[in-house]
């Protein structure tokens, strides 16, 4: 009998790779049985943080790549010249069953659960994942 894989989806900047966001990933594969991680593009965390991250796009790819605990990664969309960014895009796109946000994650999950259902995306179940000891692991602690 075929059962349908679930898919799981995540998104973050992963400025830094650390304890903190592998354990994010543990977390999130519990779901489902495929994990697509989304990296912020910097454009997207410079509007977002309003700094430039640490380590570049590639860079941060590369790392959340090489974790062994992703089935897949790829970078945020960005927006066309004269386009404003649509960050739900890649919801849409990628078509998950669940989306799991951190703990501390409130760009573009703010508005998340309003937003699905107007693009025919209402199936898609929202979860919040546990901290994972946020007074040492986090990247705004790490990158100073």
């Amino acid at each position: 009998m075929y059962q349908k894989m679930i898919k799981v989806l995540v998104f973050g900047t992963f400025n830094g790779l650390h304890e903190g966001h592998k354990n994010f990933f543990e977390q999130a594969r519990k779901y489902g049985g495929y994990l697509t991680v989304v990296v912020g593009r910097d454009s997207t965390v410079l509007k977002m943080k309003g700094k430039a991250p640490k380590f570049n796009e590639q860079e941060r790819l590369k790392a959340v790549q090489g974790s062994g605990l992703v089935d897949e990664a790829r970078l945020g969309n960005e927006a066309a010249p004269g386009e404003k960014l649509d960050p739900y895009k890649v919801v849409e796109e990628i078509k998950p069953d669940i989306i799991c946000l951190g703990y501390d994650q409130t760009f573009f999950a703010d508005k998340l659960a309003e937003e699905l259902p107007k693009r025919g995306l209402g199936h898609i179940k929202i979860y919040r994942l546990k901290a994972f000891k946020p007074e040492k692991y986090h990247s705004s602690l790490l990158n100073k």
